[in-house]
């Protein structure tokens, strides 16, 4: 995962600055980026184990509760880490964090004019097993009014951070909902080259659902290669 094995292909992710996605403009890169070929040691650490992972950090549903179960549509997310030839990459840390379902995070910014809930933090973490595989619990996130143009509203999506074999190896992407109206309309997604949109998609999986309890999606994560996930610059 580190910048000198994954050049950036940019066949698969959005440029750094994207016109319609206002705030690139003052964050994006305008001038010619300058290589710094990293050290030893921040190619081999700090790195994250088993020790950074509590017993209830993938369940979202009962790592922020309070006095009762949170609000909203619970669901199951799961998936893959995979490198550009389809092998899975195991102890991948992986964070998340989402707003609630009324659309709201638990952050001091978010003004959002839309109710806190109490028992959701929106935020956990896990680390990938030997064959790749991750798994949340959480309540499905709410669509939310941004400022980036008039009427804006982001689509409903959860955030993921990927760490691999030392802190300098950071990843970030974000994963949206199948038919979901609000894709044709956000510049961020839009931002994405358009054969490589699908792959911030998850799909649905009954076989993934849990009867009664949570509906499930699939959504795996492609490191590098012709087929990698887009990541944020």
């Amino acid at each position: 995962m580190n910048d000198k094995i994954t050049q950036r292909d940019w066949n698969s992710h959005a440029a750094y600055l994207s016109p319609h996605y206002q705030s690139t403009k003052l964050r994006g890169v305008s001038r010619q980026l300058v290589e710094i070929n990293p050290e030893l040691s921040e190619l081999t650490g700090p790195a994250f184990g088993p020790e950074a992972v509590g017993p209830l950090d993938n369940d979202l549903t009962r790592n922020g509760r309070v006095n009762g179960e949170p609000l909203g549509e619970r669901i199951v997310v799961t998936g893959r880490v995979l490198d550009e030839n389809g092998n899975p990459v195991p102890n991948t840390l992986i964070e998340v964090w989402q707003a609630n379902a009324a659309g709201r995070y638990v952050h001091k910014k978010d003004q959002h004019d839309a109710p806190l809930d109490p028992n959701f933090l929106g935020a956990g973490r896990c680390l990938t097993n030997e064959r790749g595989e991750y798994r949340f619990l959480t309540i499905k996130p709410g669509a939310y009014p941004w400022g980036n143009h008039a009427n804006a509203w982001r689509p409903n999506h959860i955030h993921f951070s990927l760490f691999g074999p030392s802190i300098a190896t950071r990843l970030v992407t974000q994963m949206y909902f199948p038919g979901d109206p609000l894709l044709d309309l956000d510049p961020i997604y839009q931002a994405v080259p358009e054969q490589a949109r699908e792959r911030m998609v998850s799909r649905f999986a009954l076989d993934v659902t849990e009867e009664a309890y949570a509906l499930g999606y699939v959504f795996d994560i492609v490191l590098r290669g012709i087929h990698a996930t887009p990541m944020e610059a």
